[in-house]
C-alpha cells in the first residue's frame, strides 16, 4: 500500500476554495467571477447600511425599486449595470472604480 498523506482537515475558506479550483484555469476563473460578484454585492450593502438607509429608501433617491436593490445585493446577481452602479455610487457620495488586473490565460485543449 503506497505511503499517501490525507489533506490535513481545514476551514479556511481561501485554502477550501484553492483545494477546489485545483490547476484549472476555468475553476480558478469561475472562482474569480463568483468573488467579484460578490464583492461587489458586500460592497453596496456595507456602503448603504453605514448611510443607515434601508433598500427601500436607497432605491427611492437612485430611482428605482427595492427589489433592484435587493437584488443588487445579492451575491448570486450577475447583472450589474455600469449605469445602476454609478446611480448608486452618486447617491453615497462615492464613485465607482473599474480596474483589470492581468488575469490567468485559459489552457485550450
Amino acid at each position: 500500500m503506497p505511503n499517501q498523506k490525507t489533506p490535513r482537515q481545514t476551514s479556511d475558506a481561501v485554502e477550501l476554495v484553492n483545494r477546489l479550483a485545483g490547476n484549472s484555469p476555468e475553476m480558478a476563473d469561475l472562482i474569480a467571477q463568483e468573488s467579484a460578484n460578490l464583492d461587489i454585492a458586500r460592497k453596496i450593502h456595507e456602503l448603504r447600511t453605514r448611510a443607515k438607509l434601508s433598500q427601500a429608501e436607497l432605491a427611492r433617491k437612485v430611482g428605482t425599486t427595492q427589489s433592484v436593490i435587493s437584488r443588487l445585493e445579492d451575491a448570486d446577481y450577475e447583472g450589474h449595470s455600469l449605469a445602476m452602479l454609478r446611480r448608486i455610487a452618486a447617491v453615497l457620495e462615492r464613485r465607482v472604480e473599474i480596474r483589470f488586473p492581468l488575469a490567468r490565460k485559459l489552457q485550450r485543449a
